[in-house]
């Protein structure tokens, strides 16, 4: 039996419904990416999937004791507490008991009768559940996750929030778990981390991305919901790709020779009254199915049409930047950093969130002043910005009033256009375009962006995170349109497919360092140093810090006898610490432990602390020995 099963599921907003009929049975150990349109309901029948909207009519049929777990798409704005807080809340109110416990044994060393009276009265409500093995299973979740419990939650970065409500979803051991675009705001790292996870965590999936790389690597079946319907495609990204293609091209066909069939029975109807008085009744009622059947069909909404204008060729020199270096508040950013762009360059710029690459792009095209370093700027630059907090859009105003501020004509293409037709082409109906921008999906303000972009020509554009919530036909058109641009592009994306697809050169923010090199991500990934090791590193005198053997290779420093006599005797150490942190682990992880006095488990835990820190420090020192290079 399948883990859970749709069957006739049935919803509408509007006058066609949402989904209409719709089945799916979910199987154990499944990893399902679900594909559409952006509008196309993907997130409604993830929430259905969820248990958190009712659908109109249909079955939902559940394995008994099947858990399911969702990731939303945004960070909820009113989350509050620390990451141990939030991973907790993820099971309800024994999770708030487990956060208010650990919060307060925190602060058991200020020694106030308040905080231990809390203390204790929280200890009770947890023994009367019998909760105590949930606390384990938030450890638990902390540690596969590489998270700390106490930081705040409020002073993460977007990418450290999305793994803490990641923990939130893992902590209820889900059968299944549900994830709405997981990559969005995530770095390079970040991704490669969670597809990682992903893969090997053995939890059933269903999840909604534009980030075909991430498809490729784990989507073990593919389900489109393209008008109403849902349709399954076995195996990978791109057998669906094919198998889709086939089904438009059928489809196609089939509507043309029944419309070819019906515009034929219109005119037999529609003959004189010799015609009439031989016609067939049973071709009569054939004819009125048909004409049902018509009337019920839902085109495919047709693909956008956006279509760069390029200007006038810029000047062969585009920009020219001499040791630049910026920073903020004492942290430098970049440094030292220089590069040539010419006329048609098409630069990815790469790096972790909060590196400096949105910096590096306004330094170099003058929006600041580097803090060191020159500048030279090319002639002719028309350049267009598309930026990544959308600072652009007023949220009050239309969608028509956004792209033409108070005009009804635009010129394209040096040609006059209505703005609702050149609307349109970006998937704008007449009635969406006069809504205001803040009703708008995170897709659609995208597609809004661009379309304002490309209202006039330019021939440098910088793109800060363009693909974020675009679905996958508009991510390909606009990889097109990018293709055969003639000018200059510079692109920051944590999209690795599309950086292969339209990049040729990329500048890179690693190991404190801003490097260039030829091709896209995966060109990176065979051009990048290894991370240097200790016997790699310079000393600091910028010399080799040891003889040279005759093969060119450094020779480790020989130990004095006190040094070999501390590396001997280190394992022994190492030992002994593992053995008390096991202990002290044990200890914790039994649920009798916590009717202990508050001042014995506060000792404990500091006890805990204490010892990992040696260990930390203890192989660290064995590493130094070991490798011939003590500090």
């Amino acid at each position: 039996m399948a883990l859970l099963t749709l069957r006739g599921i049935q919803l509408s907003f509007g006058a066609d419904p949402l989904l209409d009929g719709l089945d799916l049975a979910i199987e154990e150990g499944e990893r399902l990416c679900l594909v559409g349109r952006n509008g196309s309901g993907k997130s409604t029948l993830m929430k259905i999937i969820a248990g958190e909207i009712t659908p109109d009519d249909g079955d939902i049929e559940c394995r008994r004791g099947v858990q399911v777990a969702r990731l939303e798409q945004e960070v909820p704005g009113e989350t509050q507490g620390t990451i141990f807080d939030v991973v907790a809340s993820g099971l309800g109110e024994q999770g708030h008991l487990l956060g208010e416990y650990h919060r307060l044994a925190g602060e058991l060393e200020d020694g106030s009768a308040e905080t231990m009276e809390a203390f204790q009265q929280v200890q009770e409500r947890i023994d009367a559940l019998g909760a105590w093995d949930l606390s384990r299973m938030v450890e638990t979740t902390l540690s596969r996750l590489g998270l700390d419990g106490d930081p705040p939650f409020a002073h993460l970065s977007g990418g450290m929030k999305r793994r803490v409500l990641l923990g939130r979803a893992l902590v209820q051991d889900p059968d299944i778990l549900l994830l709405d675009e997981p990559t969005n705001h995530l770095d390079i790292e970040a991704i490669e981390w969670l597809e990682n996870f992903l893969r090997t965590c053995g939890v059933t999936l269903v999840f909604i991305t534009h980030d075909r790389a991430l498809v490729r690597s784990l989507a073990t079946r593919i389900i489109e919901l393209d008008r109403g319907r849902l349709s399954s495609w076995p195996g990978n990204y791109d057998r669906y790709l094919e198998g889709k293609q086939a089904a438009l091209e059928a489809e196609e066909r089939a509507n043309a020779e029944f419309d070819k069939k019906l515009s034929r029975e219109e005119r037999w109807i529609r003959q004189g009254i010799k015609a009439r008085r031989t016609r067939n009744e049973g071709r009569v009622r054939e004819l009125q199915a048909m004409r049902r059947e018509y009337a019920r069909r839902r085109e495919r909404q047709g693909t956008a049409r956006m279509a760069i204008q390029d200007s006038e060729n810029s000047g062969k020199l585009v920009v020219e930047a001499e040791g630049l270096t910026h920073g903020y508040k004492g942290t430098t950013l970049f440094r030292d950093f220089s590069t040539t762009i010419l006329r048609g360059d098409r630069i990815g710029v790469i790096g972790p969130n909060g590196c400096g690459k949105s910096t590096l792009l306004k330094v170099l095209l003058g929006k600041l002043a580097p803090q060191q370093g020159s500048i030279r700027h090319g002639t002719k630059l028309e350049i267009a910005w598309f930026d990544q907090l959308r600072e652009s859009l007023d949220e009050e105003k239309s969608v028509v009033e956004n792209v033409a501020e108070g005009s009804d004509q635009l010129t394209i293409h040096g040609k006059p256009k209505h703005v609702m037709g050149y609307l349109q082409d970006f998937l704008f109906e007449p009635g969406r375009a006069r809504q205001p921008v803040k009703s708008l999906s995170g897709g659609e303000r995208n597609r809004l962006l661009l379309a304002r972009l490309f209202t006039r020509p330019f021939n440098l554009l910088v793109l800060d995170e363009p693909t974020n919530d675009l679905d996958t036909e508009t991510l390909e058109l606009l990889e097109e349109q990018l293709m055969a641009f003639q000018g200059t592009l510079l692109l920051v994306s944590h999209d690795r497919e599309f950086l292969d697809n339209v990049v040729s050169r990329t500048i890179v923010f690693e190991n404190g360092e801003v490097n260039e090199y030829v091709g896209g991500y995966q060109d990176w990934l065979r051009q990048r140093p290894s991370p240097r090791t200790e016997e790699q590193a310079p000393a600091p005198s910028g010399k080799p810090s040891g003889a040279a053997d005759k093969g060119g290779n450094a020779a480790p420093a020989k130990l004095s006898y006190r040094q070999q006599k501390e590396l001997e005797e280190l394992p022994a150490r190492i030992e002994t610490l593992e053995d008390e942190q096991e202990t002290l682990n044990a200890r914790l992880a039994d649920p009798a432990f916590y009717r202990k006095p508050a001042e014995e488990i506060s000792a404990v835990k500091t006890r805990l602390d204490e010892v990992e820190a040696e260990m930390e420090s203890t192989f660290r020192r064995w590493e130094e020995l070991e490798s011939g290079r003590p500090q």
